[in-house]
C-alpha cells in the first residue's frame, strides 16, 4: 500500500507531502482544484512518460516520491527478477530535470522506465475517468476474463511463441523477396562466374606469363644479340678473350719480378675466367632459345583473356578477379540454396503455429470456463447498485488470426431491463450505468488480481441518491482487503473513508497553488456539509454530514 506521497515543483504544486492510511481514503475538492494534478503525479511516479510541460518551475528539478509498505512474500521474487534490493518499506522516486531528462529510482537504485512500469503494475491499479470507456474495448473485456481464468502465465508463453512466429514469418517473406530478386540476376551471375572459372585463375601467375610472352615474342632479337656478344668474346684475332689472354701472358713474364705484378696477374686471370663463363652461358642461351609459335600463341590467348576480364570487371590484378569470382560463386550458391532454407524455416513456422494453436485453445477454454462465474458476480454487485435486471451475454468465438491476446473474438452484449433484448454494451448503457458496471468489474477483478492498492478517479460519475450509498458500501467492502483511494464528488462516498483529504487552491504571494489537507473530524463535517449543500452550509447539511460520518 501507499503510505506517503511527496510532490515538489509539479504543475500548481510547489511542495506537498501527504500520508495515506490503509483501508479507504476519500479525496474531495472543487472542480479545478487540482485533483487531476494529484492523479498525474501518481501516474508519473508509477512510470507514465513524462510531460515536461507539467513542471512548475523549469529551472528547478521536479521530484515525485511515493512510499510503499510491501509484503515480503508477494514482492521479494519480483524485485529479485529485476535485480533490485527488496525492502518492505520501498521508495519510488521520479525526477524531471531542467535539462528535460527524466530519471527513476527504486530504493535509490536507478531503474529504466520499463522496469518501473513492470514493478508498478503489481503495486497500484489506477482507474482514471477515461478508462471507463475501455470497458467497450474487446482487449479490456478479454483481459478481465484472463484475470479470472488465471491465464497470465499461459499468455506470456503464447506471446513469446507469437513473437518467434512473427519474426520467422518476416524472415521467410524477406527470403522469398530475396529469391525473386536473385532469380532475375541468377543467369547473369552464373555466366560471369563460369567465365571467370574457365580462366583457371588460381593457376595463373600473371607476372611470369607476361615475362615468358616477352621472351618468346622476341626470340630472334635475343638470339642475334647473344651471338653478337659471343663473337665479341671469341673472334679469332680481335676477340676480347684472345686479347686478354695475350695480356695475361705478358704479365706472366713480370710475375716473378715483383708481388705487385703477381696481383695484377691474378686479377686479370679472374676476369678472364668470369668472361669465359659468360661466353659459355651466352652460347648455351643461344642454343636453348628456340622459336615456339604454338606456345607463343597459347600464352598470347591466355593473356588476352586475362586482360579482357580485368577490363570487364574494372580491376588490374588476378587477386581481384579471384575475389569477384568467389563473390559471384556465393551469390549463385545462395540463390540455389534459398529454396532449401525457406523450406526449413517453413517447417519451423509450422511447428510454432501448431504450438500457438494449442496455447490459444487453452486460453479460449480458460476464458469460456469463467464466463458464468463473471456473469453471476457482476449480476450480484449490480443488484446491490440498483440494477437488479442487469444481464450480460458473452459471445466468445475463435478465429484463425493470431492476435497478441490469442485468437478469440469477443462480443459483449448487455441489457439493463427485464424483457428487453441484448445489444452491444456501448449502445445500451447510460453514463451512470457505465460507472456502476465498471465498479462491479473492478470489484470482481480486485478479488482475483490481489493488488495492494486501487485508485478510482470519479468512479461515481453520474451517480446520486440511493445508488451512491450502495456504491460507497461496495468501495468500503473492497477496502477491507486492499487499500482504496477514491477521488469523489459524492458525500456518501467521502463519508465512509478511513481518512479524508481535501484538495484546494489558494493564492500565495499572488501565485496560485494547489494544496492538500488531511481533514480532522470537524473539518470533515464541514467539507461533507459543503459537498451536500454548497458553500453556504445549512444546519441541515451539517447534521446530514454528521449522520453520514456516524
Amino acid at each position: 500500500m501507499i503510505t506517503r506521497l511527496s510532490i515538489k515543483n509539479f504543475a500548481l504544486i510547489e511542495d506537498i507531502t501527504v500520508d495515506f492510511k490503509s483501508g479507504l481514503t476519500s479525496i474531495s475538492g472543487e472542480t479545478g482544484a487540482g485533483k487531476s494534478i494529484l492523479l498525474g503525479a501518481l501516474e508519473l511516479v508509477l512510470g507514465k512518460r513524462a510531460d515536461l510541460n507539467a513542471v512548475r518551475n523549469n529551472s528547478l528539478k521536479c521530484i515525485i516520491e511515493a512510499d510503499f509498505l510491501l509484503e515480503d512474500g508477494m514482492f521479494k521474487d519480483l524485485f529479485k527478477k529485476y535485480n533490485l534490493d527488496f525492502d518492505s518499506h520501498t521508495i519510488i522516486r521520479r525526477e524531471l530535470l531542467p535539462s528535460s531528462k527524466s530519471r527513476a529510482f527504486i530504493n535509490d537504485s536507478p531503474v529504466s522506465l520499463s522496469q518501473l512500469q513492470a514493478i508498478s503494475s503489481y503495486l497500484v491499479d489506477i482507474h482514471s475517468q477515461h478508462e471507463t470507456l475501455s470497458l467497450f474495448s474487446e482487449k479490456y473485456q478479454l483481459d478481465v476474463l484472463d484475470i479470472l481464468a488465471g491465464n497470465t502465465v499461459l499468455l506470456k508463453k503464447y506471446i513469446d511463441k507469437l513473437n518467434q512466429f512473427n519474426e520467422l514469418s518476416e524472415t521467410i517473406t524477406e527470403l522469398i523477396y530475396k529469391k525473386e530478386s536473385a532469380i532475375k540476376e541468377l543467369d547473369y551471375n552464373t555466366f560471369l562466374y563460369d567465365e571467370l572459372n574457365k580462366a583457371d585463375l588460381y593457376q595463373i601467375n600473371q607476372d611470369e606469363i607476361e615475362k615468358k610472352y616477352k621472351r618468346l615474342n622476341n626470340v630472334e632479337e635475343i638470339q642475334e644479340i647473344l651471338v653478337g656478344v659471343n663473337l665479341l668474346f671469341n673472334e679469332d684475332d680481335f676477340g676480347s678473350l684472345n686479347s686478354l689472354k695475350n695480356a695475361l701472358n705478358s704479365l706472366l713474364k713480370l710475375k716473378s719480378l715483383s708481388t705487385e705484378f703477381n696481383d695484377l696477374y691474378e686479377r686479370l686471370n679472374s676476369v678472364i675466367l668470369e668472361l669465359e663463363d659468360i661466353a659459355y652461358e651466352t652460347l648455351g642461351m643461344t642454343e636453348s632459345i628456340e622459336s615456339d609459335p604454338t606456345t607463343l600463341h597459347e600464352i598470347y590467348r591466355k593473356l588476352q583473356t586475362i586482360y579482357k576480364l580485368q577490363q570487364k570487371h574494372a580491376v588490374s590484378t588476378i587477386v581481384e578477379l579471384i575475389d569477384i569470382q568467389e563473390s559471384l560463386q556465393e551469390k549463385v550458391s545462395i540463390t540455389n540454396n534459398l529454396d532449401s532454407e525457406i523450406e526449413k524455416l517453413k517447417i519451423r513456422q509450422s511447428k510454432l503455429k501448431k504450438t500457438l494453436i494449442e496455447f490459444s485453445e487453452k486460453i479460449h477454454l480458460g476464458r469460456k470456463g469463467v464466463i458464468c462465474t463473471l456473469k453471476e458476480k457482476l449480476a450480484t454487485i449490480l443488484n446491490e447498485l440498483g440494477m437488479p435486471n442487469a444481464a450480460f451475454e458473452f459471445k466468445l468465438s475463435e478465429s484463425d488470426v493470431f492476435k497478441r491476446n490469442g485468437t478469440d473474438i469477443l462480443e459483449l452484449l448487455f441489457t439493463a431491463n427485464k424483457g428487453h433484448s441484448f445489444g452491444p454494451i456501448n449502445k445500451m448503457v447510460s453514463g451512470g450505468e457505465l460507472s456502476r458496471i465498471m465498479l462491479a468489474v473492478k470489484a470482481v477483478v480486485a478479488h482475483y488480481k490481489q493488488l495492494p492498492t486501487s485508485i478510482f478517479d470519479e468512479i461515481d460519475s453520474g451517480i446520486s441518491g440511493e445508488v451512491a450509498y450502495k456504491m460507497a458500501a461496495i468501495l468500503k467492502s473492497m477496502s477491507m482487503t486492499m487499500q482504496i483511494i477514491t477521488i469523489t464528488h459524492l458525500p456518501q462516498i467521502a463519508a465512509i473513508g478511513n481518512q479524508h483529504i481535501k484538495i484546494f487552491k489558494e493564492d500565495v504571494n499572488n501565485v496560485t497553488e494547489t494544496n492538500m489537507l488531511v481533514l480532522n473530524d470537524q473539518q470533515r463535517i464541514d467539507e461533507i456539509a459543503e459537498m451536500i449543500g454548497g458553500k453556504n452550509k445549512s444546519i441541515s447539511a451539517i447534521n446530514q454530514a454528521k449522520e453520514l460520518l456516524n
